[in-house]
């Protein structure tokens, strides 16, 4: 495909919401229902606005928003208008968020009402050219004044029609940021061509042929927009939620019949955790999908038993995308030590497994994961230094630790950065995880590594008691040298309420390590 022939992914999403205007596209928060044609319109004369105050290939617009179909409409706007698009993400401090929006040249700031109060902390660390919101926000607080102009009030003159900005494979899409447990997160650069290829296959749709329903609990900011960009390509409706509240959760996918679902493993656990989980009709839902940190194999079972044969495990990084899927019916793919599988690397993606010295690892022997594809990140923005330590003749050190099966099934072991090293050897977290969720007495668990004054690194778990239950670490460190030696056991236990979560719901380990242990 040349360059005048491209079709970007915005552009193919718009496309279809104009074709079919009259379904239901966005179903927000507050129960508003957004027609596609409606939306699409509004998205058009958005990247009008953004283009006449600025926006256009090469310029960055930075998106500090929630979950709401102002956001999503802003991300469209951006991409037609040719700009690349960063997200602030939610509980970053404001001084990081600062960072981050200097670093990225950002020429328009964009803000939507679930995040004018940060917003108002990060503006006076800031020097951006234009500062606007999405919407007049609540008129209560005022902020929206305060803040900038509303620009979706100045778009409505705007036609609602395609801007004519030709978008080339290798323009700049995004700058993702990564987690950043330490210092300033990685900026990871994504391009138009790369997120193309995802809509060539058509997501979701059942053989009932009713098109896919999201349910989107977790920040459109991550993988939560990327499977709305799907499901809105695909004839289908998003169903926005403010955040992730487990009986919130069960009660919209009963009442809005939703299809398709995605959580990390820890919201799964509280979903299957929760009192509502066995009088709600689930009967609708076609699709779990789960990944972004390591799940375990009892609870995916249990999760199994629940929801039926809809789990799909998807294997990926921000500096890569998708790597692998296990689906629904290949989760009997059980590997050394009782490992779920991660499936099987998607068409188009090579993965081998090598030594620390770079040597090809066979089959079964454990290693750091190496990808290469097409979707695999340009680099890290403004870091070449970084890119160079993880790109090698298009090669992706992914940081990981796993190994291939026979069959080319993939297993992870941890990430490498998050290797506990303990006297007599290393301790991999999830390892460790996996096994505590069997004992009868944790619901949920959490181990990570402490460094003591001396820098020696010790096994620490945080776990939340099964109902009932109250665990104590002279019981808990003898199951573990039971199964897995004394290298393994933890040497320091924390009862907690709930495992503290990241903003995108991933174990927030480096907030347990600061935490003074109970």
């Amino acid at each position: 495909m040349t360059d005048a022939e491209f079709v970007s992914a915005p552009a193919l999403i718009l496309r279809s919401l104009s074709a079919d205007p009259d379904r239901r596209a966005i179903t927000t928060a507050d129960g508003a229902v957004i027609t596609a044609g409606e939306f699409a319109a509004a998205t058009y004369r958005l990247a009008h606005e953004l283009l006449a105050r600025g926006a256009t290939r090469g310029t960055t617009v930075t998106l500090m928003a929630g979950n709401t179909a102002e956001a999503l409409s802003a991300r469209y706007a951006a991409w037609l208008a040719g700009a690349r698009m960063v997200n602030l993400y939610d509980g970053m401090s404001a001084p990081i968020l600062a960072e981050i929006a200097t670093s990225v040249d950002t020429t328009i700031l964009l803000v939507d009402a679930e995040r004018f109060a940060a917003a108002a902390e990060l503006i006076p660390l800031v020097d951006v050219p234009t500062v606007l919101t999405l919407g007049p926000g609540p008129e209560t607080t005022g902020a929206a004044a305060a803040i900038g102009e509303d620009v979706i009030a100045a778009s409505a003159r705007r036609p609602a029609a395609p801007p004519a900005v030709r978008i080339r494979p290798d323009d700049d899409l995004t700058i993702r940021h990564t987690g950043g447990t330490t210092g300033i997160p990685k900026g990871v650069r994504g391009l138009h061509g790369a997120y193309r290829g995802a809509f060539d296959v058509q997501y979701g749709g059942g053989p009932d042929g009713v098109p896919p329903r999201l349910l989107a609990a977790t920040p459109l900011a991550h993988l939560a927009g990327v499977l709305a960009d799907l499901t809105l390509h695909s004839g289908g409706s998003v169903v926005l939620q403010r955040s992730f509240d487990p009986g919130e959760v069960l009660a919209a996918v009963e009442r809005e019949r939703i299809t398709d679902l995605w959580v990390l493993p820890p919201l799964l656990y509280r979903l299957l955790d929760h009192p509502a989980i066995g009088r709600t009709d689930l009967s609708s839902v076609r699709r779990v999908s789960y990944g972004g940190c390591a799940a375990s194999p009892g609870r995916v079972r249990e999760a199994i038993k629940v929801f039926g044969p809809v789990l799909v495990s998807g294997y990926g990084q921000s500096e890569a995308q998708n790597i692998a899927m296990l689906l629904p019916h290949e989760h009997d793919r059980i590997g050394h030590g009782g490992q779920l599988s991660v499936g099987r690397p998607l068409p188009g993606v090579e993965v081998v497994i090598r030594s620390a010295d770079g040597t090809d690892l066979p089959t079964g022997e454990q290693g750091e994961i190496h990808v290469r594809s097409a979707t695999v990140m340009a680099g890290y923005w403004k870091r070449p230094d970084l890119t160079a330590e993880v790109l090698h003749d298009g090669w992706l050190d992914t940081g990981d630790i796993g190994y291939l099966d026979a069959d080319g099934y993939l297993y992870l072991a941890d990430r490498l950065k998050d290797k506990i090293i303990v006297v007599g050897g290393h301790v991999y977290p999830t390892e460790v995880e996996d096994l505590l969720l069997t004992h009868p007495s944790i619901a949920r668990c959490a181990v990570y590594g402490v460094r003591d004054a001396e820098e020696a690194e010790h096994v620490h778990v945080a776990v939340v008691p099964a109902p009932g239950q109250r665990p104590d670490l002279a019981e808990l460190r003898a199951f573990v040298t039971a199964h897995k030696g004394r290298m393994y056991a933890p040497e320091v236990l924390r009862i907690v309420p709930e495992i503290p979560l990241t903003s995108v719901g991933k174990p927030d380990k480096k907030l347990l390590r600061e935490t003074v242990a109970d």
